[in-house]
């Protein structure tokens, strides 16, 4: 068994699993809305958004963290307000405001005479890299992540599945939307160290998406892609040490890969159940609209 443990003997392998952990988990809290709400594209649009804080931060010799951080809360103000525009579709607000930062960003790298951005470690991440101090700020966003998803559960859970309703119980959805884009913000920026903003989503959305079909509840759901974004955390590191591949790619394919391998497993067991009987599951989107739309006892 020493080819299972080896990798994990050495610091950096052990900061680099400790680091998928938290990740995972914060993304776990985010993702599940993003994949109940299917918001996966607004996802993707701000990882990329984060490039031109970054190159501000990597130029200017600051910290590339603060820059992500001031460009994901410049794209969640922007998709809040276009998104209130009522001519414009959100989807074209989005995809605006993606390609905008992005050429912003791409501008900003081109004027270095030097190129001294590492775009490689930006795009694709450097799990490995990952330090003792970054560790904390993973540790702080989790609890900060936690600490809104526990807060904003049942607007979350009306808005994702009867916004004209979650008005109407006084759950005010804007304001629980523009939360939500803060924790997905949250989410991206704890990221993108780990496995880049182009494989972002692999741990963003692919946990969550997998653990849908076996999952009664929400929270069950963000149990489970907690624990799948974990497995694929350990998983790709391992291979990684032993093929020698990318490990912030191999952590996310991985991610992907339990995806597949899930809804393919829930397929079979469909089918291999599917016969008439007085008993039927609720799906998951039936269970929360109705405990989301429940009144709250005074």
């Amino acid at each position: 068994m020493e080819w299972l443990t080896a990798p994990f003997e050495v610091a950096f392998v052990q900061r680099a699993l400790w680091a998928g952990v938290l990740v995972s988990a914060v993304c776990a809290l985010a993702g599940t809305w993003v994949v109940l709400r299917g918001m996966a594209f607004l996802g993707d649009a701000m990882s990329h958004g984060l490039l031109p804080g970054v190159a501000v931060a990597a130029l200017l010799g600051g910290n590339l963290l603060l820059g992500a951080a001031v460009s994901a809360a410049v794209m969640t103000a922007g998709v809040t307000v276009l998104g209130r525009t009522p001519r414009l579709s959100q989807d074209t607000g989005i995809g605006l405001l993606f390609v905008g930062m992005l050429s912003l960003g791409v501008v900003i790298v081109s004027r270095s005479q030097s190129f001294a951005v590492d775009l490689t470690g930006y795009l694709f991440g450097d799990v490995l890299a990952v330090r003792e101090s970054d560790l904390l700020l993973l540790v702080v966003a989790l609890l900060l992540a936690a600490g809104v998803a526990t807060v904003g559960h049942r607007a979350f859970l009306a808005l994702a599945f009867d916004e004209r309703k979650a008005g109407t119980l006084g759950l005010r959805p804007r304001l629980a939307h523009a939360v939500l884009l803060g924790l997905l913000a949250l989410a991206i920026v704890a990221s993108f160290h780990v496995v880049g903003t182009l494989l972002v989503l692999g741990l963003l959305i692919a946990p969550p998406a997998a653990a849908l079909p076996w999952a009664r509840s929400v929270g069950g759901v963000m149990a489970l892609a907690a624990a799948i974004g974990s497995a694929a955390t350990f998983g790709g590191l391992l291979l990684s040490w032993h093929l020698s591949t990318a490990a912030g790619a191999t952590v996310s394919g991985l991610a992907v890969g339990f995806f597949f391998l899930s809804h393919l497993a829930s397929g079979l067991r469909r089918r291999h159940t599917a016969r008439p009987g007085p008993r039927t599951v609720r799906p998951l989107a039936d269970t929360a609209h109705a405990s989301a739309l429940q009144p709250t006892e005074t």
